[in-house]
């Protein structure tokens, strides 16, 4: 496929295969009108970590109810229940299976910060029962489930954001002006780093289901196997049949802030990684904990991914970012903040600082919300039901994830492998192991169908 710019990206977002339907009963209703009085109501699934701050910031937005909170583990639940309640003054009820919230019509959207391999799931059900969708990075748990993800989307007509905050962050939105107007020039490569030492999580032996914790509806989708607290709460990212390890834990925002700044909206065609788990023999860790990966797109441009789990320097002062390279020079991004360099000398150029940033914000929040301006923005969409407004799109956040799932087969594979992005699918050498990686068993019925 040859690569297409900005508007043939959204325009063939807007009218694929998968044709627009009427909508369902959300906008029948009459809600979607473009009025900041129109409630919406909200519903958060996943509610221990990144959950819980979905449930703040959305509930500090206005006109803005979180009405269920939903989690397998009750345990969790009076802490986050109080927290609303403290923000919003209004005490959400509890659920701990999302089919039922999602039967409940007062319930407008769904916001999923489960486990990676539910969020497909849980993203195309809410679909299917007429409700819009805000789904944290990586959207799915392997490349078909994203495809799935956007016909569903686009099948019934909801607004589903991706959980890539970068999208809405003014450094970041400038910076990406700034290259795309040719600001270092010709832009060939982009590398990103990610720096996140974490310490060995150790073992422990496979134990009774803890009271309050809901375990078939945890594992949903993966396969069936004893419940071991070292593979439960967060410690399933590295895990293959729950997570995909650190290079689809924070990958995703990597990958996306990479490829929006080369504008690349197909697939790589050629992808390489290399790594392993190092360093820490006494945990039953399955992902790498250190992975180096590089991407290359039919144009020739080049993205690298480089994923550092242990104690490291930073790289120009950078944990986490990214550094752009063109023509003329480079750019560095992260920290909050933007520099661009160039010729022999590295002369600054011009850039954007934490404090600049910090001020652009505040004007930013003219709603006096003090809520997230990436959430703000999906509820604007919600209620506007314009698609082509939300920072980061489904599209957008399966094209992202699938980068770091195209990483982690070629690191499971040990093989240099070629996709076809028109189709999805692996070609020559290594594509019948490569394969099948691309979708997965699932356990009834927790099954992500052919025809959503």
């Amino acid at each position: 496929m040859e690569s297409m710019d900005r508007r043939k990206f959204i325009k063939r977002a807007g009218t694929s295969a998968v044709g627009l339907v009427a909508a369902g009963p959300f906008i029948k209703s009459g809600f979607a009108k473009d009025s900041p009085n129109d409630r919406v109501n909200v519903a958060v699934m996943g509610i221990r970590s990144r959950g819980q701050a979905h449930a703040e910031d959305l509930a500090r937005l206005k006109n803005v109810d979180v009405t269920v909170l939903c989690d397998i583990d009750e345990r969790l639940f009076p802490e986050t229940v109080a927290l609303v309640e403290k923000v919003s003054g209004k005490k959400p009820r509890t659920e701990t299976d999302i089919r039922k919230v999602l039967e409940d019509k007062d319930v407008h959207a769904i916001s999923i910060a489960s486990p990676n391999h539910w969020h497909a799931l849980a993203a195309i059900w809410a679909c299917q029962a007429g409700k819009d969708v805000y789904v944290e990075k990586p959207v799915s748990h392997n490349i078909r489930e994203g495809r799935k993800i956007v016909e569903a989307a686009r099948k019934y007509n909801r607004i589903v954001q991706t959980g890539t905050q970068s999208r809405s962050s003014s450094v970041c939105q400038t910076a990406m002006e700034f290259l795309h107007s040719g600001g270092i020039g010709e832009l060939y490569m982009a590398r990103s780093c990610l720096i996140k030492a974490r310490d060995s999580f150790g073992r422990a032996a496979n134990s009774p289901v803890p009271p309050g914790v809901h375990y078939d509806l945890w594992l949903g989708p993966a396969p069936w196997r004893p419940f071991n607290e070292k593979r439960f709460h967060y410690n399933w990212h590295w895990f293959w049949d729950t997570g995909n390890g650190e290079t689809g834990n924070t990958g995703p925002h990597n990958c996306d802030r990479a490829r929006w700044g080369l504008q690349e909206y197909e697939h790589p065609r050629k992808i390489q990684s290399l790594g392993g788990m190092y360093l820490w023999k006494d945990c039953d860790q399955e992902t790498p904990n250190h992975q180096v990966s590089v991407m290359e797109y039919p144009d020739g441009k080049i993205i690298q991914l480089e994923v550092r789990g242990h104690y490291s320097n930073s790289e120009e002062g950078i944990l986490q970012g990214e550094f752009f390279y063109g023509s003329e020079g480079w750019l560095k991004l992260g920290g909050n903040s933007w520099q661009s360099y160039f010729g022999r000398k590295n002369e600054p150029g011009k850039g954007m600082g934490s404090d600049e940033s910090k001020a652009q914000a505040e004007k930013l929040d003219l709603r006096g919300t003090g809520g997230s301006p990436h959430f703000q923005n999906f509820i604007d969409c919600v209620r506007s039901r314009r698609q082509q407004d939300l920072a980061a799109d489904i599209l957008e956040g399966h094209l992202s994830t699938a980068m770091c799932h195209l990483c982690n087969i070629a690191y499971r594979t040990g093989q240099t492998l070629v996709f076809d992005s028109e189709n999805e699918k692996f070609v020559g050498e290594g594509e019948d192991e490569a394969e099948i990686y691309l979708s997965r068993e699932y356990r009834y019925p927790y099954v992500v169908p052919e025809n959503v």
